[in-house]
């Protein structure tokens, strides 16, 4: 016999890309969750506070996973939607479906203003590194970074299918987290310092209770579980993909706990121990430097840039994809409406920038508007899913419904304590 020829060896970019487009709709959750907003949110705390809120961060992936899983496993085995599903399944269901519409898209919104700005001023900074004399003209430079951005990532948006949505995705989440993975390593904090941030608890400081609000609402992120199952129809996605939808929703929530604690980790080593707080983006890059030279302001700014992009696609999305749920759980990606309300969120991303806000605090004060709207996302999806008229043997046993109580209670509470933190902000 002669001897077998081994298969060709697929080169590890290949092998990477590959497992990152078998995510699936999860790249999606990423992309709501981790973006200037995390960044901005992970590197202040660990500025300020060091490790002390990592708990927020491993509760938060952890109730991802759960409403995660929710919200693909209804989609899967009923075929529906989540919006259109609320509304004919509940007695008051078209008043529920367009609340959380309403609040998701209101959320989003007005984060998308706030990561528009941050991003736009992070490729400002940049530019003054090269170009000193730019900072005479830092108000109109950010208007123009900001317009150029919306224009190149609208005419992606004009391709108008799921599948390239995804790849632009896929690279700008790669190039995210491992630029701001190989950034932790540099100051990679002591283990017990990484321990005892698991210990719950809010310093009493000022803006601690804001940054508890901010970590939630960035990463258990509303439009991360209604839009799930849009996605997973756009996918093509059902009951016979089960096991791909578990391993998706897990996969989603452990990267997106990875490269938000990395930055976390990152803002503590090089800011924290040395009493240095963050006031504009490129900060913590600065602080980089001494040690691993001019590199690191490279590396953390091409992941600072890639969060915000990742962010911006799908934001676009949000408004026509739930509009298109609500009114028949349809994922319609091509049609001019879809068109249209993208456009119109991309005027009313250019707030922020146009009124000049320091793009930090903006940040920082626009993701607490999006954690409102969870305890409403909770308790529906806890309903539908138990109903063996519509789940059978599939509806949620006794530990997808603790984890979807727990994460229920969670909201509530976070809720509240954001708005003691919002009204301590706006008096004074």
């Amino acid at each position: 016999m002669g001897a077998s020829k081994m298969p060709a060896k697929t080169p590890l970019p290949g092998r990477i890309w590959s497992i990152l487009l078998g995510i699936g709709p999860g790249i999606f959750c990423i992309g709501y969750t981790i973006g200037t907003g995390s960044v901005t949110a992970m590197s202040k705390a660990g500025s300020q506070f060091g490790m002390r809120l990592l708990w927020v961060l491993v509760l938060s992936c952890m109730f991802s996973w759960v409403l995660m899983e929710a919200y693909g496993r209804f989609a899967i085995v009923t075929g529906e939607t989540a919006l259109y599903a609320f509304k004919t399944r509940f007695r008051y269901g078209k008043a529920i479906a367009l609340l959380i519409m309403v609040g998701v898209i209101t959320g989003q919104w007005c984060c998308f203003s706030g990561l528009l700005g941050l991003t736009a001023n992070a490729l400002f900074e940049a530019l003054q590194l090269f170009i000193p004399g730019l900072s005479d003209y830092q108000y109109r430079g950010v208007i123009g970074i900001s317009i150029f951005i919306l224009f190149v990532m609208y005419s992606l948006l004009l391709v108008g299918r799921y599948t390239f949505f995804e790849k632009i995705l896929v690279f700008f989440v790669t190039v995210m987290g491992l630029s701001f993975i190989i950034s932790m390593f540099v100051v990679l904090p002591s283990p017990g310092e990484i321990v005892k941030g698991l210990i719950p608890g809010i310093p009493e400081v000022p803006g601690a209770k804001m940054l508890v609000a901010a970590f939630v609402g960035t990463t258990m992120a509303a439009p991360t579980f209604v839009v799930r199952p849009l996605l997973m129809r756009g996918k093509g996605w059902n009951e016979t993909n089960a096991a791909n939808q578990a391993r998706d929703s897990f996969a989603a929530a452990l990267l997106m706990f990875v490269i938000s604690g990395s930055i976390m980790v990152c803002a503590t080593g090089a800011l924290y121990h040395r009493g240095l707080v963050i006031n504009r983006v490129l900060d913590m890059v600065h602080t980089l430097e001494p040690i691993a030279g001019k590199y690191a302001v490279a590396l953390f700014l091409v992941g600072t840039v890639s969060a915000g992009l990742s962010s911006i696609f799908p934001v676009l999305m949000i408004a026509p994809l739930l509009l298109g749920d609500y009114r028949a759980g349809e994922l319609d990606t091509s049609s001019g409406l879809f068109k249209i309300l993208a456009g119109i969120t991309c005027l009313f991303s250019l707030t922020i920038p146009i009124l000049g806000t320091n793009p930090i605090a903006a940040q920082i004060v626009t993701q607490v508007s999006q954690v409102f709207v969870l305890p409403l996302v909770i308790a529906s999806i806890f309903f539908v899913i138990n109903s063996t008229k519509d789940m059978g043997e599939r509806k949620a046993g006794l530990l997808l419904n603790t984890g979807m109580i727990a994460a229920f209670i969670f909201s509530c509470i976070i809720s509240w304590t954001a708005v003691i933190a919002l009204r301590e902000f706006f008096a004074s």
